[in-house]
């Protein structure tokens, strides 16, 4: 029977804390690859002048450490001859040339699969960029300009190396040395995150077998469908890692799902990237150099005037939700004790942990309506608020409450509300009653705003059925980094929390979401069902009871209402949901299968220009012209609000400059 993550985090809220000497895990090496100018040596307001450095940190973890315990499989790997496990990983920082002239933070993002998502989603620089280098992949400046000292480092070990990726290098599990094997489920789609149609699907894990005859294959067109068997026939293992349709040739339907059962080998102790985070961080920030005399890379060539007084840990989709994982497996403390970091930031986790801590980990699956439902995502507890979980009837908190907790803010798009279950760390799991949030938590919706949602996104539909949503939360989430730091660093608090609310009315069942009736609008099915964790290898079938012979749990999501125009009324409204120009959503479905949600794609509908045009469409929402009687007095709504904003400390005041330009500018009028 497969270890769950679960587990694991019921075994970390009762294990002792008591405090370990540093002697027991440690980072044992750092190894400078390179160190060099950032931009060629261009200034970032008061921080200066930027340095790039890359390397290699070395570490180990004792297995017997109370606070290592949590680490599924950690028991299974090999020691040295300290008798601790040893590890790998990389590194990448952007540190000021002068460290006296940074502000004294770390700013840690988690790396997404590898990615650096940081300066593309929050300075705006150009996407798919991982090896920045240049004054153009600085962006706005946003990120340099405030003085930090930029960190990322590697805790996935299967994370692609390619184009700069940041990963580590982890030991296999054994079981009394002897490799494992062990049956696993293999989820596909293609033509949705991955190119469409192709003949050879990849496997996570190699097949400790190649015979068909231990294997299974089946296929659906939609998640609620039957699985449809296909015969040995029809397919075969073009290798360890690969399979493919047969005859060869024939390609892998798009959007349907692939589901293999197979015999797989060779799993790694993906859980060591929370304890390797932790060590690596907590060196940053107390060490002053590794036990061969290399320097703390954090210093730069300050000594120990330039010690980190903070650091700040930031996530986005999967590293958001790693976020959240670690901080429920209790890895925010250091083994003598200290804080790691003092705040936190997950963006898009929804209620969400990631699928790494357990064997035959997969940490690179995300769970949607369509894709990967079945895979470890969503368990208790999900809020920062102590609450009670109708499945199994455990009462806890995402928090510790043991003194380690970061200041942590939580920022969602609506999709997250759609697609992953983000109402449950904010309403209680029957869907009847807003928690209370402790004082340490924050929580914000960013109203018609996407999952992936970024500058420049382009509007054309892909595999959705309507145009895609191209509003950008980076704005909203600039002003709640600056309101994170002032909380760290000057115990200010951030604003109040600004989410759907069950009192006030604006957190709905999917099914009352009443969107205007605008022509060749697709509509959304409902929103995904979130249900108590399953067996991932042998999940339930349709609504087939669990293990216990009991129905599944389903949770009660709730999703931002809307008004008349179909955009959300709660949560932080940026100018173009305060003053629209079009809908925007956080929802969209297939243009295939338009009962299945589209992925995390949300909609944009854009207002007819005049009324002719809207009633010659029949669309029955006020045109651009019946709404705003002028450009003029659509640039001055779009100031106040801007402005509203700002006064708010939940927009930055060049940000609402900016919004105002792109208004005097805007195609619409």
């Amino acid at each position: 029977m497969f270890r769950c993550v679960v587990a694991a985090a019921i075994a970390a809220g009762v294990i002792s804390t008591a405090l370990v000497g540093s002697a027991q895990a440690r980072i044992t090496e750092i190894k400078i690859d390179t160190v060099e100018p950032f931009a060629e040596g261009q200034p970032f307001g008061e921080a200066g002048s930027y340095e790039r450095v890359r390397g290699i940190a070395k570490g180990e973890l004792d297995p017997q450490s109370p606070q290592n315990q949590p680490i599924v499989d950690l028991d299974k790997a090999p020691r040295n001859a300290r008798g601790f496990v040893e590890y790998e990983t990389d590194f990448f920082i952007l540190r000021p040339l002068d460290p006296s002239r940074g502000n004294g933070i770390i700013f840690y993002e988690v790396n997404n699969r590898g990615r650096k998502a940081l300066l593309a989603r929050i300075d705006e620089a150009p996407p798919n960029n991982n090896d920045p280098r240049t004054l153009l992949d600085a962006g706005l400046g946003f990120s340099l300009g405030r003085g930090y000292t930029i960190v990322w480092s590697g805790w996935d070990p299967d994370a692609p190396k390619a184009n700069g990726g940041i990963a580590a290098r982890f030991p296999f599990a054994a079981d009394d040395g002897k490799p494992i094997v062990r049956r696993i489920r293999e989820e596909f789609q293609f033509g949705t995150r991955s190119n469409a149609s192709p003949e050879l699907a990849r496997l996570n894990y190699p097949a400790a077998t190649l015979d068909k005859s231990m294997a299974r294959l089946t296929m659906r067109a939609r998640e609620s469908d039957a699985r449809t068997e296909i015969p040995a026939a029809g397919w075969g293992f073009e290798n360890s890692r690969t399979i493919r349709l047969l005859p060869a040739g024939r390609k892998f339907e798009p959007l349907a799902i692939y589901e293999l059962w197979y015999d797989a080998t060779a799993p790694k102790v993906v859980g060591m990237g929370f304890a390797a985070t932790r060590d690596f961080v907590s060196f940053l920030r107390y060490e002053r150099a590794d036990p061969k005399g290399t320097a703390n890379p954090a210093l730069g060539g300050g000594g120990e005037s330039a010690r980190p007084r903070h650091a700040l840990m930031f996530g986005i989709s999967q590293s958001g939700r790693f976020v959240r994982n670690f901080i429920e497996l209790g890895m925010n403390k250091d083994l003598s004790g200290r804080r790691v970091f003092d705040g936190a930031l997950a963006h898009t986790a929804g209620a969400g942990k990631v699928f790494a801590n357990t064997t035959f980990a997969e940490p690179g699956r995300t769970a949607t309506q369509h894709e990967d439902r079945l895979y470890p995502e969503n368990w208790f507890p999900f809020s920062t608020a102590t609450e009670t979980d109708p499945a199994s009837g455990r009462t806890g908190s995402l928090f510790r409450g043991d003194g380690s907790d970061p200041l942590l803010i939580a920022t969602n798009t609506s999709t997250e509300y759609w697609q992953k279950g983000a109402s449950l760390i904010h309403i209680d799991p029957t869907g009847k009653a807003d928690l209370t949030l402790p004082p340490n938590s924050r929580v914000y919706m960013i109203a018609g705003t996407q999952h992936g949602g970024a500058a420049g996104l382009p509007i054309t539909p892909g595999t959705c059925a309507n145009p895609r949503n191209p509003h950008n939360p980076a704005p909203a989430l600039r002003a709640l980094i600056v309101a994170l730091e002032d909380w760290v660093v000057k115990g200010i608090p951030p604003p109040p929390s600004r989410m759907p609310s069950i009192a006030q009315g604006t957190a709905v069942p999917a099914s009352a979401v009443a969107m205007p009736a605008i022509k060749g609008l697709a509509l959304p099915p409902g929103d995904n069902p979130i249900m108590e964790p399953v067996d991932w290898i042998n999940p339930p079938e349709g609504d087939s009871p669990g293990p216990d012979g009991r129905p599944l749990f389903h949770y009660e999501t709730r999703v931002p209402a809307v008004d008349a125009d179909g955009n959300e009324t709660s949560g932080i409204r940026l100018p173009p949901i305060a003053v629209p120009l079009a809908t925007y959503t956080g929802w969209n479905v297939y243009r295939a299968q338009p009962s299945e949600l589209c992925d995390r794609s949300g909609t944009y509908a854009p207002f007819a220009k005049t009324r002719a045009e809207r009633e010659a469409s029949g669309d029955p929402r006020p045109s651009v012209a019946e709404r705003y009687s002028s450009r003029a007095a659509y640039v001055a709504r779009v100031k106040a609000a801007a402005d509203a904003l700002v006064g708010e400390r939940l927009l930055l005041p060049a940000d609402a400059a900016r919004y105002v330009r792109e208004a005097e500018r805007s195609d619409r009028f």
